[in-house]
This record gives structure tokens, sequence and C-alpha cells, in this order.
């Protein structure tokens, strides 16, 4: 156990305090009494905080008193520390403390870990919950906070000024989208950004992060996809048939001519060897989240883009209702994000309410638990085709027809292509407004349509779209 601790420095740092109590609050910002091993050590620092709280002297008269009232006090654990040689410079004495407390707090968590599965039985699922979370406290408590300086903020901004230099003309600042239009409007999506793309069901909700995923893949960057709603084969599927341009349901019952099998394999060939991770569990918490996407950067620094689907099938360690886990998760989304400086893309669902009315474009206010995502989100993203509406109403024109024994002639025509809108209905540094995109249904493919002004949409916050001075109505559905 003695690599677990070390009472000299625990010794030095106290001592640092007494002697100079005007450096203590810097040292309380970062440890916390259960960093030190000696439990007399703990009450001492515990004693500290309280006098420095109540503005009375943090010196060795009043933490004499302070320790006899509470019956905790040690004379000769008191004259170790004061007859320690006190430190000027506490740093390094301050991460050696940090490092063996976390070395314990692992211990701890180990036998924890063994009381739980075997004594108390608990369900696998229900341990792995518990280590995540302890985990992540862990970690948590062991990151630094510390304010940057001025000149280390600049050189940072020198080297990216010089670096959006170097690319010329491109409006590309972050991560490619995939799409020329989208990156017109977004110039590309931030390192460190949550990105929300919500739809309706049969808008390609999962096709668009897809085609995303392919293309980065295809620049030579990795992705990471963790698919909640469906395996990894059907996943690849997609990514074939939009990389081969041979329609999906070919694919599925493998009914293709020669041509056909020799771009597949090529384009197999070609796949296998690009960097897309998938993980198709089914389940995740946050923290299974972001334990995976850290393993994973670490091994793979290539990775620029991560891509969840769908946020509301993630499961979250509240117990106080949906929205706090909803809440929860979005936030240690938007934290993973910057941490691993990658744009997280997250796919999410849209209230039914958006079907009740007349124009049926999405808006922030149809976003299932709106409140906590739209804080979160630096770009949200809707995915919109009006043909999938005007398919639906055809059909229930031909029922209505049919039930009242009239003769029906449809006025829709499947289209082998259809027209698409990307709604930025948030955008924090940027504007919002509309992408054009086609959506080639056999391939499940969304491409560039023909470069267009986009008009601006102001969300307001009752939910209502506001079309502002210099832009047209949109057409009726």
């Amino acid at each position: 156990m003695e690599n677990m601790y070390n009472l000299n420095i625990e010794r030095a740092v106290l001592s640092a305090i007494i002697f100079d109590p005007e450096i203590f609050e810097d040292i309380a910002s970062k440890l916390k009494p259960h960093d030190f091993y000696l439990p007399f050590h703990q009450h001492i620092f515990e004693s500290m905080e309280e006098l420095f709280v109540e503005e009375k002297p943090v010196d060795e008269e009043f933490l004499r008193k302070r320790l006899h009232g509470k019956g905790k006090f040690d004379e000769v654990a008191m004259v170790d520390i004061l007859s320690s040689n006190p430190i000027s410079n506490t740093k390094a004495y301050l991460e050696e403390i940090k490092a063996k407390a976390n070395k314990r707090a692992l211990v701890t968590l180990a036998t924890e870990i063994k009381k739980v599965t075997i004594e108390d039985d608990l369900e696998a699922t229900e341990v792995m919950n518990l280590v995540e979370k302890k985990l992540y406290e862990i970690t948590q408590e062991s990151m630094s906070n510390d304010f940057r300086e001025s000149s280390e903020i600049t050189l940072t901004m020198m080297d990216e000024i010089n670096r959006m230099k170097e690319l010329g003309n491109s409006k590309l600042v972050g991560v490619d989208t995939g799409f020329h239009n989208l990156n017109d409007k977004t110039s590309g999506f931030g390192k460190g950004d949550l990105v929300i793309i919500a739809a309706r069901p049969a808008m390609g909700k999962t096709a668009l992060v897809l085609n995303m995923a392919l293309k980065a893949i295809e620049r030579g960057e990795g992705v990471a996809f963790f698919s909640l709603e469906m395996p990894a084969e059907q996943l690849m599927l997609r990514v074939l048939s939009a990389k081969t341009s041979i329609p999906l349901q070919a694919l599925r019952v493998g009914d293709l001519h020669d041509e056909q099998w020799s771009q597949l394999a090529a384009a197999v060939s070609e796949t296998a060897k690009q960097k897309l991770f998938v993980d198709d569990g089914g389940y995740a918490t946050i923290h299974h989240v972001r334990s995976k996407l850290r393993k994973l950067k670490a091994q793979h620094p290539e990775i620029s883009i991560a891509f969840i689907d769908y946020l509301q099938l993630m499961s979250g360690e509240g117990r106080e209702g949906r929205q706090q886990e909803i809440s929860e998760i979005s936030r240690g989304l938007k934290q993973l994000a910057r941490e691993l400086q990658m744009p997280i893309v997250a796919l999410s669902q849209l209230n039914r309410g958006v079907e009740s009315r007349d124009n049926k474009r999405p808006m922030l206010s149809d976003l299932r638990e709106s409140g906590a995502i739209e804080q979160d989100a630096d770009i949200i993203l809707f995915v919109y085709r009006d043909d999938v509406y005007r398919e639906a109403q055809e059909k229930e024109r031909e029922m209505r027809a049919k039930s009242e024994g009239k003769e029906f002639k449809t006025e829709f025509f499947k289209k082998s292509e259809e027209d698409a809108e990307l709604i930025i209905g948030k955008q924090r540094n940027g504007p919002t407004g509309t992408v054009e995109l086609v959506f080639q249904k056999r391939f499940t493919r969304f491409v560039d349509a023909t470069k267009s002004e986009a008009f601006e949409v102001i969300y307001e916050e009752g939910g209502d779209m506001d079309m502002r001075e210099g832009s047209f109505e949109l057409p009726p559905i």
C-alpha cells in the first residue's frame, strides 16, 4: 500500500498552507479532503475549509481549537505537519496527492465490484452501469480546469489563422459534412460541436448520416458509428448501395448481373480497408459512449467524427424522469465532443405534432424533449422531403374514394429522385436557413442539388416560423 500514499508530501502541503494561508484557496480548488490518505490530514483540511469560509485565520491556533472542538485533534500528527519544511511550489505535490488518491479510488472500486457482483448478486448490466458511473466520477475529479493564459490563446489562434490562409478561398473551417451546399452554410461541423439531425420517420434519418460517414471514410478519415436500431450488416448494405449505385433491394436479395458483382467486389475490397467502426450492441448510456469513444480515439487518432443513431434510444442514469435523462445525455455528448475535439452527430426524433400542421416543415419546438437538446446543440438540422407527405395524402384519398365506392385516379407519381431539404434550425456560429438536396431512393443516397440562395428562417420562442424580409413563401403541402 505504500505506493498508494505519501505522508511526507501531504504534510508538506498542509504545512505550506499554515505558513502561508493565502495559498489555501488555490489548493482547495484542486484538492478535496478525501484526497488525503491520513484521516487527521483529512480532518485538518476540512477545518481549513471551514475557517476560510467563515473568514477566520487559517493558522495553527484556530486549527487546534477547531479540531479540539470536534474531538479529532492529534498532537503527534500536528507536530509532524508543523515540523515539515514548507514548500513554495506546490504544483507537483498537488499532482502527486491527486494521482495517489485516484489509485486508492480505483482499488476501492475494484473491491466494490467484487462485493456487488458476488455478495449482492447484482445483474451484470447493473454492475457495468455502476462501474461506468464511478469511473466517470474519478475521471471528472482528476480533470484540471485552470484558466488559459492570453499568450497561449493567441498562439493557438494564430496557428488557426495560418491554417485558414493555407486553405485559400475554401469556406471549410471544420470537418467536411460531405455536402458542398451544407459546407457553404456551416463551414463544416466544428471540432467540439454537438450536431443534432432530426426528422419524422421515413424521411431518411439514417441514410443522410451514412452518406456523411461514407464520404468521410473515402477522404481517408476515421468514423465511429453507434447504431442502436440496426445491425452493422444492414448499415453496410446501405453504405455499399450508396457507393456502387446498385439498388438496395437488389443487394439485399443478391439479384445482380455480372458487372454489378464486379462493382460490389471492388467496393467491398475498398471499404474493408477504410476506418469505419460500428458499435451495434443496441444499448448505450452516456458513460458507455464516453468510455468506448475515448478508447477508440486514443487507438485511432484519425477518427474525425462520431455518429449516434439515435439519441432517444440511449439510456440515462437519472431517476427523475425521461426529460432529466435526455438532459444528462445531451450535456454529456456536448462535453465529450469538446474533450475529444471532434463533432458528434446524434440523430433525434420529432414529436407527432408536426403531422397536425398544414406546413409540416419541422421547427425547434418539434424536437422530443427539446429543451435540453436545443440548449446543448451547436447545430440542429431537420430532414424534410415533401413527397413523403404527398404520397401519404394520396393514399388516404385513394382509401377514402374506395370506401365510398368512387373511382380514383391518382395525381401523384413516385419519382426515383425526390427533392429534399436540410433545414438549419439552429446554428450557434452561423445563419439559419435551408440547404437543397436530392434523395435518390433506390440507393438510399442524398446528393447536392443545384446551388441556390437559401431563405433565412427565424424560429421564435412560440415555435412559429417567421419569414423575414427578402425571403419567399414556402410552397403549400
